[in-house]
């Protein structure tokens, strides 16, 4: 039997200074693990590959997955998520995380798709939540933190589909045994709302003090649901790491 105690270390690439870890860092404190985060945006180096990793964490990004000309650091990123699958190394790709596990799988992302989602959405689980390790705790509707205007429009093929939102189908899925998508920030907070501008918002259809309000409404079942989330995720890694020493 894996070691559920198993010292682990996550691998966090952050692709934008707006976008960092969030809460993650605390979970991770809180529950043993420690945590790498390599902050691609500044130049830090991508790991050339998966061998030595326990698991990784994709964090979000104002642009699509393959700006490589933008964001010249994506094409080790998409190089280290191709190696992630191979050797079935732990992911969890957030918002653009999910649109490269996406990518790199033979999916579709398209920027400035559909209507754009922004604060506290309704996710409904799908038919393959039921027996994902992940997701199977969801048998109805939860809520989490979005902020996206591009959007997944078609899934690699084999993928699972496990949570759905009424202006965006492909809100979380699964590749493979190991590899996790959510387009949602189960990291982010009803802090983090709060700093947003009110005239970007307004721009894009929202009322900003709607927007923080109901994150503050929701800020308490948000930090319950997406820390148990997290902490299956690390259950993962930690099952990987003490399978491959074993």
């Amino acid at each position: 039997m894996a070691n559920s105690t198993q010292p682990v270390t996550l691998t966090v690439i952050r692709n934008d200074a707006d976008s960092g870890p969030g809460r993650l860092l605390d979970w991770s404190e809180a529950a043993g693990v420690a945590v790498d985060l390599v902050k691609a945006d500044e130049g830090d180096e991508i790991p050339a590959g998966a061998a030595e990793l326990d698991g990784v964490v994709m964090l979000g990004g104002g642009f699509l997955p393959d700006v490589d000309d933008e964001k010249p650091w994506l094409p080790a990123e998409r190089a280290l998520v191709r190696d992630c699958l191979d050797r079935a190394v732990p992911v969890l790709g957030i918002c653009l995380g999910a649109q490269l596990l996406a990518h790199v799988g033979g999916g579709r992302v398209e920027g400035d798709f559909g209507m754009p989602e922004k604060g506290v959405t309704e996710l409904t689980p799908q038919l393959s939540a039921a027996d994902d390790v992940l997701f199977q705790e969801f048998s109805a509707p939860t809520f989490g933190i979005e902020s996206h205007r591009d959007q997944i429009t078609e899934l690699p093929s084999g993928a699972h589909l496990l949570m759905s939102s009424e202006r965006c189908r492909n809100q979380a899925f699964r590749l493979g045994d190991t590899a996790w998508a959510t387009q949602w920030h189960p990291e982010s907070s009803a802090e983090r709302v709060a700093t947003w501008s009110d005239d970007t918002l307004s721009e894009l259809g929202f009322d900003p003090d709607d927007v923080k309000r109901v994150a503050q409404q929701h800020e308490e079942q948000l930090e319950t649901t997406w820390r148990a989330f997290f902490g299956r995720f690390v259950d993962v890694v930690r099952q990987s790491a003490a399978a491959r020493v074993s």
